[in-house]
This record gives C-alpha cells, structure tokens and sequence, in this order.
C-alpha cells in the first residue's frame, strides 16, 4: 500500500515532538473516566467559567447587544439593559466596519488598541502607541505569533522558566528551535537567580545555541510566584547585556492573593530604568481576558504590546498576522471593555465591583485553603500561592513508588496523578508536563473549584495521598526535605 503525506511516519517532525501536557494522558483518561460516569474534577487548566465562576455582567450585556444590534432598536431596551451598556454597545459598534460579523484590521480594531495603550499608560505611568499594540485571538496566539518571528532553526534558543507553562515547550518545538531552561528556586518561594541564568546561556552557548529571546511569567504559571521590582530590574539588565529581547507574560496580573508584592510590569521598570536601557532592551508583553476575575476563556481575547522593537520588524509582524485576516471581533470587544472598565457613578459600577471583588476575595481564600490543605498532607510540601490560579505542591515519592510508576512504565509523577485521578476523581497535571529538576516530582491544581466544594476536594485528597504514602513507604516519617 502507498505511503500517503498525512500517514503517521510522514509527519513534519516538529509536530510530533510537540508535547502539551494540560490536555495529555491525565486529560484524555478524565476524559474516559467521565464518559464512563465517573464525577471528575478538571482542575488541570486554569478555565474559571468550567468550574462555576460566574460571568460578569456588565461585559456580557454589552457584548449581547452587539451580537444582536436589532436590540438597540427595540423601544423596550431600557427595561432590561441598563443605560451604560447600551451607550457602550453602541460606541464598539460604531468602530465596526459592519458590526461583529465584519473582520477588523488584522492588528484589531484601531479604537480599541487605542483603549489597550490608555490602560497601559495609566497602570505603568508612560505612554504606549496603538500602533505598537496587535489584539490577537488569547495571548497563547500573541505568543506564537512573536516566537515564530524570533525562531529561526535549531539554533535559535529562548530561555524559559523551569518550571514553565507547556505553551512554551510546545511552541519552541513545533517551530524547531531549541529551549534553553533556567531553574526557578523552590525553596527561595520559586525565585529567580541570575546566576542560574548565565549559567544556562553559558551552556547553551557551548552546545551552539544563540539565545535570542529570554521569556519570564508573571505571576508565574505554574508555580504562582510574583516577580520583585528588584528581580525584574535584574532581568532587563540581563536581557539588556546579552541583547535578548524580554517576553513579559503578564496574563495572571489581576490575580494577586498576598499585599507584599504587587504585580508590577516589566514596560513600567524598563521606564523607570531609563536610558541607555529603556530605550534599546527590546520587550513584547503580554495579556489576556481569560484569567483574572474575567476568566473569559473560551472568548479568546488578548494582546501584545511592543517596546523598542523596530518599525520595520512591526510591519513583518503585520503582514504576518494578515494571513489570518483579522482577531475574532467580539473577543476584542471584552479586551475593550476590560481595559476600559467602569467608573463610580456609572449605572453598573456598583454591581461590577462587587462582583469583581468577589471573585479576587473568594480566590484569595481558596489559594489559601489549597496550600494549607496540601501542607497537612504526608509527604507533600508547597509554597502558597502569590498570585495566579495555581497550587504546585512537591509530592516527595518513596522509593517504593518510584519503582512501581518504572514497573507500569509510567513517569512517577504521572503514576501518582493517574492514581489520584482514579481514585477521586481529581484531574490534575503532573510536575513532569512543566518540567523540573531531576528526582523531584510536584502536580499542579488549579485553585478554581468553587469555594463552599475546597474543603471536601482537599480531604479526598488527603484521604488518597496518605493512604498512597501508607502503600509505598517502607515505614512512617520518609523525610520531608
């Protein structure tokens, strides 16, 4: 029989190289499980609405109206919109060029960019261009959309954080360049150290890697941690000395749960910093409508915003981003309406702030619930929750349990998850999809289940991790460090 293109060995490589562990084997078998009848818990990726958070209003009234802008036209519309969703429906309408249906500029709408660079500037305190701001289908596109223009080949490295969320990995492989890790220190609250990032260049450099772009998340995803001022100067500098450009995904900068340290961008310390620095380092950030207390995901809306990049590579940028016409147009209508939020005295403020700060309060609480909960269990330790939608707990694995995951021909951490999930129901994703150090194994949760389910959730939990430990420890008290 003649082998065709689309058969299995005559793929492109980097396709099947491409690995995503957020919809991998603990997925499908949830998955599996689910069709069988079984209740699962898909706490594997960050989609607030899956697990019950409540849409918010006000952006979900507007965007009603112009999906349906026959409404507008209706003499009873004030009965059931109020006044200010009707006065905004229409001012996103009116930069259509036929309504929602109708492809926008392929960068997005010019008058909702425009929206997106007066939020930076308000957040950061220095100006931002329209022009250098592209509205993209999530920032998960935005992110392909800058490595694609950084990748050349194989020897073309990114340096990204170990841990790190699998759209790097998988994006870097399906390109065909080459990942270059940097350790973030558990045990310093998953810290940053810049020695371990010379390190890290160093050695790629030895193996013929040009790193070319240096990627940082913050807060980060999976391990929940918020970058300091002092930490982000450190990486500009860093960016700045080795010439690599700085790709800020700053996607979770709503979700903050601690008063200590406040998100702070990277464009805002790149500013501060000033000349020569603020002026040459070159940084792409990135943001979303599918996290903070928006959690719009399945609307796919974001954005990147470029700093000293140059006029020529934006116009290579454009013209890639014009193969697929243009950004979904509703998804750019929630980005406007996320950047231009209410204000007091608007008709709808009251409702959205209350149910805004419902949703950061009630995250607040259950990132704490999660860390406590994982901290009362045997042989599990875990740093509490900075900021994100993430708990990343070290599951320390006898050595019994090692050996059985090798028996099954299972990765450890995948064996103890797979075996969670069965007995719970609980989907998680194992350590392994986010990379870590050798011998060390974590999982990670999101902190999404409602809040009144957190404490049954933590004791099923519990419940199966001590009598995992009970199984496979050869006697009580294997060590904790």
């Amino acid at each position: 029989m003649t082998s065709k293109s689309l058969d299995y060995e005559n793929l492109n490589e980097n396709v099947k190289k491409c690995q995503y562990a957020v919809r991998g084997e603990l997925y499908l078998r949830a998955s599996e499980l689910q069709k069988e009848g079984k209740k699962i818990i898909f706490t594997n990726v960050g989609n607030p609405h899956a697990l019950g958070q409540k849409p918010l209003t006000f952006p979900r009234q507007v965007v009603a109206l112009c999906q349906a802008p026959f409404l507008l036209d209706d003499p009873n519309v004030g009965l059931i919109f109020p006044a200010d969703a009707i006065a905004r429906a229409k001012h996103y309408l009116s930069m259509t060029s036929g309504g929602l249906g109708a492809y926008s500029d392929s960068r997005g709408l010019p008058g909702i960019r425009k929206e997106v660079a007066e939020f930076i500037e308000k957040r950061d305190g220095y100006p931002s261009d329209p022009e250098l701001i592209f509205l993209t289908d999530g920032a998960s596109k935005g992110v392909m959309q800058i490595l694609n223009t950084i990748i050349r080949g194989a020897g073309d490295g990114i340096l990204v954080p170990v841990p790190q969320y699998p759209l790097y990995s998988a994006t870097i492989a399906l390109l065909g360049g080459s990942l270059v890790p940097y350790y973030l220190e558990e045990t310093a609250n998953w810290g940053l150290d810049i020695a371990n990032l010379r390190q890290s260049v160093a050695q790629a450099r030895s193996q013929g890697i040009t790193v070319r772009a240096m990627v940082i998340i913050n807060p980060g995803n999976p391990t929940g941690q918020c970058l300091s001022e002092a930490n982000l100067r450190e990486v500009l500098t860093f960016c700045y000395q080795n010439n690599l450009v700085l790709l800020g995904d700053e996607v979770y900068q709503q979700n903050i749960y601690q008063d200590e340290r406040p998100f702070i961008s990277a464009k805002k310390i790149l500013m501060d910093m000033g000349p020569p620095i603020s002026k040459e380092c070159q940084l792409v950030s990135f943001h979303t409508v599918s996290k903070g207390y928006w959690g719009e995901c399945g609307q796919r809306g974001g954005y990147f915003e470029m700093t000293n990049i140059s006029p020529k590579t934006v116009e290579e940028i454009y013209k890639v981003a014009s193969i697929a016409l243009s950004p979904n147009v509703p998804a750019q209508i929630f980005m406007g309406l996320m950047v231009n939020p209410l204000k007091p005295g608007d008709i709808s403020y009251e409702r959205f702030v209350r149910e805004s700060k419902g949703i950061l309060e009630s995250l607040r609480r259950r990132a704490q619930i999660m860390t406590d909960g994982f901290n009362s269990c045997r042989n599990v330790v875990c740093n509490f929750t900075e900021g994100a939608m993430y708990s990343f707990p070290q599951i320390r694995l006898p050595p019994k349990a090692i050996e059985a995951a090798k028996k099954a021909g299972k990765v450890p951490d995948v064996f103890y998850c797979l075996k969670l999930l069965e007995a719970t129901g609980i989907s998680t994703v194992p350590g392994s999809g986010f990379g870590q150090k050798e011998g060390v194994f974590h999982l990670r949760t999101t902190i999404l289940p409602a809040e009144e389910d957190m404490p049954e959730i933590m004791a099923s939990f519990k419940k199966f991790n001590d009598e995992f430990m009970e199984q496979y420890e050869d006697h009580r008290g294997y060590s904790r460090m």
